[in-house]
């Protein structure tokens, strides 16, 4: 796939998580550059304890596709009703575009072009074995972002991991740590949104004010969680105390609140 060339910033700041994909296939030169990009991050100890597997169009791909299709849909559900992503009447809210999407993800999640199950050997558990598998989660979504395609890390594999596991003959010495749809986005990517970086970096102490944490300008930003149904009204609520008697963000409610 031709794009234009983007910066490692840019890139980082503008790689959306993409739900909705064409039906476009992944370009195997493409995709073999995007698990090359994943291999590179760091391990502890340069131990490299990440594996990936990579469902595509093959007979067990299909299978193990349509066992997460299911999860998928049973998740969302779930969430959907604890979240209460259907207690609004505002169809052009955060909330309700968000339900559409995710509603149309979990649909059409058999139809996804490329699925990767990120797993990585269980040695400690926890935050310390995450450390040697999201950071190549991360390079693989930034590679797809650089060569024009989307995905999102999900964990909605966990209800049928153990199904997942037996279909794909994956070893029980490894966990499944993500799991991430790829494919060419029927939208695309774009400055991604998140609270003032202020409200969530610190300077010698918690809680201490970073006065040279600032954001670019023209920066938008969104709420923490789930979006609300009518979007954020309050600008101030996404900062800390510290942080409320200057807010820069006070003439600007209309640009909070939308999911990216």
């Amino acid at each position: 796939m031709s794009i234009a060339p983007i910066s490692l910033l840019d890139g980082i700041a503008s790689t959306r998580a993409i739900r909705r994909y064409t039906d476009d296939p992944v370009n195997e030169d493409d995709l073999a550059a995007m698990l090359f990009a994943a291999t590179r991050a760091p391990t502890g100890s340069n131990r490299q304890t990440f594996k990936f597997l990579v469902l595509r169009d093959g007979p067990v791909a299909v299978e193990a596709k349509a066992i997460l299709g299911e999860s998928f849909r049973a998740g969302w559900q779930s969430k959907r009703s604890t979240d209460q992503y259907d207690r609004t009447d505002d169809e052009t809210s955060a909330k309700a575009r968000m339900a559409r999407t995710m509603q149309h993800f979990v649909d059409h999640f058999e139809q996804t072009p490329v699925v990767v199950l990120a797993c990585v050997l269980r040695r400690h558990g926890g935050l310390a074995d995450g450390g040697s598998i999201f950071p190549a989660c991360q390079n693989l979504l930034l590679a797809a972002r650089g060569l024009g395609y989307g995905g999102v890390l999900t964990g909605w594999h966990a209800m049928v991991e153990v199904e997942l596991r037996a279909l794909c003959r994956i070893p029980d010495t490894h966990d499944i740590a993500a799991t991430i749809p790829i494919g060419v986005p029927q939208g695309h990517h774009g400055p991604v949104r998140r609270r003032p970086v202020r409200e969530l970096v610190f300077d010698d102490v918690w809680d201490g004010a970073a006065s040279w944490a600032v954001d670019p300008p023209g920066t938008r930003f969104t709420q923490a969680g789930p979006p609300t149904a009518t979007g954020a009204t309050d600008p101030n609520q996404y900062l800390g105390a510290a942080s409320r008697k200057s807010s820069p963000l006070s003439t600007k409610s209309n640009d909070l609140g939308n999911p990216k």
